[in-house]
C-alpha cells in the first residue's frame, strides 16, 4: 500500500460516519485489517484512543447504522 492509501484508511477509520464496509469496499480491508493498519501506523496512545472511540459505535457498521451516506468525494465510485 502507498503512503497516500494508508493515510486515507486512517482518515476514514477516524471518521464517525464512515463504516468499516466503506473501507472494505474501497481498499479490500476487513475490520481486523483496518485495526492492524491503525496499530502499526499510530502511536500506541492514539491507537488506544481510536479503539475506545470506535468500540461499540453503531455508525462504524453499515448494518447497525441508519445512515445512508456511504461515499465521500475521496472514495472511488
Amino acid at each position: 500500500m502507498t503512503t497516500r492509501q494508508i493515510d486515507r484508511i486512517i482518515e476514514m477509520a477516524w471518521e464517525d460516519r464512515t463504516p468499516f464496509e466503506a473501507i472494505e469496499y474501497q481498499f479490500g480491508l476487513k475490520e481486523n485489517d483496518v485495526r492492524e493498519v491503525m496499530r502499526s501506523n499510530l502511536k500506541r496512545c492514539s491507537f488506544e484512543l481510536w479503539r475506545k472511540r470506535v468500540k461499540g459505535r453503531k455508525t462504524k457498521h453499515q448494518k447497525t447504522s441508519p445512515a445512508n451516506r456511504f461515499r465521500s468525494q475521496n472514495q472511488k465510485l
